[in-house]
């Protein structure tokens, strides 16, 4: 999909619009309707594309993480954030945070967590578990912004050091060619030693 072009997609019973931007894909997951338009209106504002579904199940089928290859259409699509609530039925959001973090394919995506209770011990145990933030409700657009700023900033420097990675490979390709050339040239270059043996041998001859 080409940066900026406008998402239009259907997601299975539950799911809501994906918006436009040049940016962040983001993923929010939460069974209250009402909370689910919150926060995917605060993405909006802060020029996010966004996926809403309505429970930790949903989500796993969007990513393809429920076992069921068929299940998504979609999951070959780069999501760069998770946003979910906590309590959710069936499926918690702590639930969800450990299948992410589970995944080969996916544990690098942050995901933040959303409560409107704001428990120490609960919040300890997701940030444990590999969750970038955990928000409480409601969510303000100043939370958002922040988020979105720390992802981006985490993007650029993994892309900064996946160039230089790339810059130091392609240098050392260029050395092993150069060096290989060169011990070449060497290997069919006659030695003095050699001339001068060959010299003596045709001076005998005659």
């Amino acid at each position: 999909m080409a940066v900026g072009e406008v998402m239009r997609m259907e997601i299975p019973a539950g799911g809501d619009l994906t918006v436009t931007s040049p940016e962040l894909h983001v993923l929010a997951v939460d069974d209250s309707i009402v909370d689910r338009k919150v926060i995917e209106r605060l993405l909006r504002i802060s020029s996010c594309k966004v996926t809403t579904v309505d429970s930790g199940t949903r989500a796993l089928q969007y990513l393809g993480l429920d076992g069921n290859k068929g299940a998504s259409d979609l999951k070959d699509l780069k999501v760069n954030l998770i946003v979910t609530d906590y309590s959710m039925p069936g499926l918690t959001g702590y639930d969800l945070l450990k299948k992410i973090k589970e995944s080969s394919a996916f544990r690098e995506i942050p995901v933040v967590i959303m409560s409107s209770e704001n428990i120490l011990p609960r919040i300890e145990q997701c940030l444990k578990e590999g969750a970038e933030e955990f928000l409480l409700k409601p969510v303000k657009l100043a939370d958002v912004k922040r988020i979105k700023q720390l992802i981006m900033r985490n993007e650029a420097e993994e892309c900064k050091t996946l160039s230089n990675s790339n810059k130091r490979k392609l240098a050392q390709d260029i050395d092993s060619t150069s060096s290989s050339h060169d011990d070449s040239s060497v290997k069919d270059f006659p030695s003095s030693k050699r001339i001068k043996s060959e010299s003596e041998n045709l001076s005998s001859l005659l």
